[in-house]
């Protein structure tokens, strides 16, 4: 694992950090703290004994609150001690949320517009897809699969680094055919429906803009004039490639078991399963489901269809 996959990794920065900021916390609790009461004792009883030989010898001792001090300085905890008890349970209480529940991301491209903008920060929910170990992403308890038309977060087969974000539309066992910008799932042609151009945020451009019907989904999507459907000349040599027949307009694939065809709602401007190939269930972070700010554009809040 080299240096940028592990700061690409922000559960793993924040396991590392709550594993030493607990070892600290549980080793001040079980042995510093004991030792500082010990010496705290102990420097208490000869204080005590001083005090009474003074006595003992007619010298008036000094003043009682000199020993709360003494034992409030050497029950102090060290600095780096108090820091580190102070975060574990913040730390803590952070790995286990964005691990188990709900993980936020930024959407830094504009391949899922218009469903998602440049500048959306979303919430996507860890636990519906099955549980995972993090870090590993390991899946230990199944739950639900991935549905045609949910908006998921994976990792990018080809950098488990990085985090990609894109729409269902094959899950397995369906045969999936891309044709003139038209789509059809088990020889079943998508409907589709026009709306008004969509005005791109980014530069003056006009896309045509449609929602289309997935089975049990609808959602809007935009296409570019005169773009492909696809470039073929960019489709990659990757794994499962055989599940797939491409011509110069068209392309049809079977989804294999325990993968997902992955697209962008902006399909002429996304790189995509067209291109890098499926996305196996060990990929998946989860299903993006709430817009919570864009500070570009703060009504933007609200569900994610």
């Amino acid at each position: 694992m080299n240096l940028q996959t592990i700061l690409g990794n922000f559960a793993l920065i924040l396991f590392v950090l709550m594993v030493v900021t607990g070892v600290i916390w549980f080793w001040d609790v079980f042995v510093l703290s004991k030792q500082r009461r010990a010496a705290a004792d102990a420097a208490l009883a000869a204080y005590d004994a001083h005090r009474s030989k003074l006595t003992a010898d007619g010298i008036k001792p000094d003043n009682q609150a000199k020993r709360a001090e003494i034992e409030a300085d050497i029950l102090r905890q060290p600095t780096w001690v108090e820091y580190s008890g102070s975060f574990f349970p913040v730390i803590a209480a952070v790995f286990f949320l964005r691990s188990f529940l709900w993980e936020p991301f930024k959407i830094p491209s504009s391949s899922m517009v218009p469903t998602l903008l440049v500048g959306d920060l979303i919430l996507v929910n860890k636990y519906t897809y099955g549980i995972r170990l993090p870090i590993v992403n390991k899946k230990i308890i199944d739950l639900n699969d991935p549905q045609r038309g949910d908006v998921m977060v994976f990792k990018y087969p080809k950098d488990m680094s990085q985090d990609y974000i894109k729409r269902v539309i094959g899950v397995p066992g369906d045969k999936i055919t891309y044709e003139n910008k038209r789509l059809s799932v088990n020889g079943v042609p998508v409907q589709y429906t026009a709306l008004d151009d969509y005005l791109d945020d980014e530069r003056p451009v006009y896309h045509k803009q449609f929602i289309e019907k997935l089975p049990g989904s609808e959602h809007r999507i935009l296409n570019t004039e005169p773009a492909r459907s696809f470039n073929l000349d960019s489709v990659e040599n990757f794994p499962l490639r055989e599940a797939c027949d491409y011509s110069y307009d068209k392309f049809t694939c079977t989804v294999p078991a325990g993968n997902y065809f992955m697209m962008g709602d902006n399909r002429d401007n996304s790189a995509d399963s067209r291109y890098w190939g499926f996305v196996p269930d060990r990929n998946i972070v989860g299903k993006a489901f709430l817009v919570w700010m864009n500070f570009g554009d703060p009504k933007r809040i609200g569900g994610i269809q």
